[in-house]
């Protein structure tokens, strides 16, 4: 990793993130004000080429209507519904008076100091693009990451935008633990910034996973044991690696992330970490 790669960023972090319920603007400012320290928004391109923030590509959950992003002129989106489910706390709702989907470049252009994690899910080369421009107009290249499970999304990311920093893929990840795993993750160079992953004692209870195989409590187990390793997270802390534990939106789960060594958690409720945060440093 280059020195200096993720220096605005971690300046900026002080363990606090924050997951815009469902991404819709009217989480963002309260987000800020009550000291997030970076957003986590998912994009998508609409069919006239503007980059919608959206946790999903389909907007039937979020909206009702069976239609997706890439279908829709940014003007015929349709609005969330007035009362949605939170995707990471299951039996719990959010509700708001701005339903409208909001533009990346809104983000950026009212909050051009926060720190913002873009997440691509989709194979779309123009999409990529428009982000990274967008990034470099608004001069926060090291204060924007690249974030996609997909290790094909992400080496076209990279290609679009080399000088961002960038998190592992779920093909790096599983490198990484064997590298952690044989004892020759010291020896090798790692050009990741960010290591983003769900704390898995949050599946199956406050997250309802679609995939069969993650309903399988001993799968969850092993997940937990193989992942969840102090001496790793130390280890990628001590390179300059943030590890990011996402979603906690229970005082447990955020205990249980940052005593396995996290430097970053992940919320839908930034109140929530904002008072845990406080009581803690005021206990030591």
């Amino acid at each position: 990793m280059m020195p200096g790669a993720t220096c605005g960023l971690t300046a900026l972090m002080q363990f606090h993130l924050r997951h815009v319920q469902n991404n819709s603007y009217a989480g963002v400012p309260s987000a800020v004000e009550q000291g997030t320290g970076m957003l986590e928004l998912d994009c998508h391109l609409t069919r006239d080429g503007h980059v919608v923030v959206s946790h999903d590509e389909n907007l039937l959950r979020q909206t009702g209507h069976d239609v997706t992003i890439s279908s829709l002129n940014l003007e015929d989106l349709p609005l969330y519904k007035d009362r949605l489910e939170v995707t990471f706390n299951a039996g719990h709702y959010s509700t708001g008076t701005d339903r409208k989907f909001t533009l990346l470049e809104e983000v950026f252009r009212k909050f051009p100091k926060m720190p913002v994690n873009i997440e691509i899910k989709e194979d779309n080369s123009l999409l990529m693009e428009k982000a990274s421009n967008m990034v470099k107009q608004y001069d926060r290249e090291d204060l924007t990451v690249w974030a996609t499970v997909d290790c094909t999304i992400m080496k076209k990311c990279r290609r679009s935008n080399s000088t961002m920093p960038y998190s592992f893929s779920m093909r790096r990840g599983l490198q990484l633990l064997l590298l952690y795993y044989s004892g020759l993750l010291p020896f090798v160079p790692l050009g990741e910034s960010f290591l983003q992953f769900y704390l898995p004692r949050i599946i199956n209870r406050t997250y309802i996973p679609e995939e069969r195989l993650l309903k399988n409590s001993m799968v969850i187990y092993l997940i937990e044991k193989l992942t969840m390793r102090k001496s790793l997270f130390k280890h990628l802390a001590n390179r300059g690696i943030q590890v990011h534990l996402f979603v906690c939106n229970e005082d447990p789960d955020i205990e249980a992330a940052f005593e396995a060594g996290a430097t970053g958690v992940m919320t839908d409720y930034p109140t929530l970490l904002t008072d845990y945060l406080h009581r803690h440093r005021s206990q030591d």
